[in-house]
């Protein structure tokens, strides 16, 4: 019997009927969550962005249509991801890791990973940019799932629960850290800690790895200056603010300009060179500054429901896997736009993560959105109908076997009967 957390929680959710089990129907809540996060997110980045397009493009609408392909390119991802069983992704789990791990040891080759604000993080193909430290994210979760759910009650060991997580996540840690990408590293840590916790890995050995992770952090930290000065720009922005402290600063004063319901769509003054980035890991300022509070509110209550069926999703799912696979991927959206938010408005240090759905980027939204694409193919609840086609070709397999044992006993038996007669 499994003594982990999900699983005894998944376990206490009430018995679907018969009806109810054969309904293999997507999640629709979830995905309208996610097109509305979407669709939210593109006007957003037209209020953010037109201005700057408009003067360095010459096209105000430059950066909505670069994003609306790249959603469309998400869209079909996210359809491709729905269509596959994912159960695939546990049979495929080390090509996916060796992939992942080629692709981070390839962008920090000069001349094959492309350098953007002195970190060395994208593949620039056709004008395009890929980071592979999102597939990182997805891979990490892959594995997690599929570890965690094949090693079951032995969890509780440390050299079992934490030895070959620490080792293989720890690996892509130290290649996103000669990115360097601090923030990707965290998130990658962050959602091992959580899938362990989970999955019934000891208590001791969680606070010793959250201890140690500190540890690591603060020396990470120091060792850089640029990332002692954004921890100092965090603990007091406005004494930094012609300096480091300046983008969030101006994030802050933007914010507390949007008051309640805010100073209106498209009238907001952040946009005009007074916040850097504001289309991209800073797009809740606008968002606070424009519609106040109360689209605040909105912009949380979607992520809020997508939190809400992610897990249900995970609690319902029919198998282990599923289960870890679905938690861990509705925790890791989650997760970073919890820290996006806090980092606008000042409640963490900045970390370079950007808002899922709703900030611009190609990578993280083709990523966000074939995460989507798995937790609705979790969502349908339909049978490993790649094991049952294996069982039922073991069993005609096993019939022909017998049949032709039979043939053989039978024909011995004749043979005898006629040695008899002779």
């Amino acid at each position: 019997m499994s003594t982990d957390l999900l699983s005894t929680l998944a376990n206490q959710r009430p018995v679907k009927t018969a009806d109810a089990e054969s309904d293999s129907s997507w999640d629709m809540w979830l995905l309208a969550s996610v097109f509305l996060l979407v669709g939210f997110g593109v006007v957003m980045l037209y209020s953010a962005s037109a201005v700057m397009a408009a003067d360095k493009f010459g096209d105000h609408l430059y950066l909505v249509k670069n994003q609306l392909q790249k959603i469309v390119l998400g869209v079909v991802v996210l359809f491709g991801a729905l269509r596959l069983d994912y159960r695939w992704y546990q049979r495929l789990v080390y090509p996916i890791l060796g992939g992942t791990f080629i692709m981070l040891i390839l962008v920090l080759i000069p001349g094959i990973g492309a350098v953007q604000n002195g970190a060395q993080r994208w593949f620039s193909i056709g004008g395009m940019s890929f980071q592979p430290a999102e597939v990182a994210k997805i891979a990490t979760v892959m594995f997690m799932a599929y570890s965690v759910s094949k090693k079951g009650d032995k969890m509780d060991k440390f050299s079992v629960a934490f030895v070959p997580h620490v080792a293989m996540v720890g690996l892509f840690v130290g290649l996103l850290m000669q990115q360097p990408d601090f923030g990707s590293s965290v998130i990658l840590l962050t959602i091992m800690g959580i899938l362990l916790f989970v999955s019934g890995a000891k208590i001791r050995y969680l606070s010793g790895f959250v201890v140690a992770g500190g540890v690591l952090a603060y020396f990470a930290i120091t060792a850089r200056e640029y990332r002692m000065e954004r921890v100092q720009a965090y603990l007091d922005p406005f004494s930094y603010r012609t300096g480091i402290g300046y983008q969030i600063s101006e994030s802050l004063i933007s914010i507390g300009s949007g008051g309640l319901t805010g100073v209106g769509l498209g009238n907001g003054t952040g946009k005009l060179g007074y916040v850097p980035e504001l289309w991209n890991d800073f797009i809740g300022t606008i968002v606070a500054e424009e519609l106040g509070l109360l689209g605040v509110v909105l912009l949380v209550g979607l992520f809020m429901t997508f939190l809400w069926r992610g897990t249900k999703i995970a609690f319902e799912a029919n198998d282990e896997f599923g289960r870890y696979l679905a938690f861990g991927l509705t925790a890791l959206i989650g997760m970073q736009a919890v820290a996006n938010l806090c980092v606008v408005t000042g409640l963490l240090p900045n970390k370079g993560l950007t808002l899922p759905f709703v900030s611009f980027g190609g990578s993280s939204m083709i990523v966000a959105l074939f995460s989507v694409g798995v937790l609705l193919n979790i969502s349908k609840n339909q049978p490993d109908y790649w094991e049952l086609n294996r069982e039922e070709r073991e069993a005609r397999k096993a019939e022909r076997r017998w049949k032709k044992k039979k043939r053989r006993i039978l024909d011995r038996r004749d043979d005898l009967r006629n040695d008899l007669d002779l």
